[in-house]
């Protein structure tokens, strides 16, 4: 996307901490640390690049995390509702899930488009607890980041943050969780003894 508009690319370390809040909030991330102040006019073009090379490049080179697909296994046998709860487009969202092998072991997806909210709005937790027919007390969110937290206790829902993913460069252990697990399979243990 930045080539596209002239401009260097930038290391994946630094892109990696632009993650979570969305596609426009990525974009314009990476335009102001290439350079750019916003608001500009290459917003939109680079908006239209981004979706071009991410519906071309979307699930290719993304894996579960180590243990992911086993921990999730183990939740359906233990006959937990799963629910995809993400900020990403629906257009995006479900590609992704079906190459990394995710989406057979969910009942639910949850996208910010679906809703018309994004997290950290409770929007999107109360919509899934509402498809799962669970009620958000009895609900555990697992999330990465301040937005799954912010989200998930604004809905009610009990937290379990991990310690790895798109944290946005914050340390979990600093946000309002019920817990840190450093493995899906450590919040297995704890949800599903």
């Amino acid at each position: 996307m930045l080539a596209g508009q002239g401009l260097s690319p930038l290391p994946e370390r630094t892109v990696r901490d632009f993650i979570g809040q969305g596609i426009t909030r990525l974009v314009e991330r990476s335009l102001i640390a290439a350079g750019l102040p916003l608001p500009c006019e290459r917003l939109e073009p680079s908006l239209r690049g981004f979706g071009a090379h991410y519906a071309r490049l979307n699930g290719k080179l993304s894996r579960p995390y180590p243990g992911v697909i086993e921990a999730l296994e183990r939740m359906r046998a233990a006959k937990l509702k799963l629910a995809c709860v993400t900020n990403k487009a629906l257009a995006f969202t479900t590609p992704l899930l079906e190459a990394t092998g995710l989406a057979p072991l969910l009942d639910a997806v949850v996208t910010s488009d679906q809703v018309g909210r994004r997290k950290p709005h409770p929007a999107l937790f109360l919509h899934a607890c509402t498809m799962l027919q669970a009620a958000p007390g009895q609900t555990v969110v697992i999330g990465d980041s301040a937005n799954d937290a912010e989200g998930a206790r604004a809905a009610g829902c009990r937290v379990l943050l991990v310690s790895y993913g798109y944290s946005e460069g914050q340390d979990v252990r600093e946000l309002d969780a019920d817990g840190v697990v450093d493995t899906l399979a450590e919040a297995v243990a704890l949800i599903a003894p």
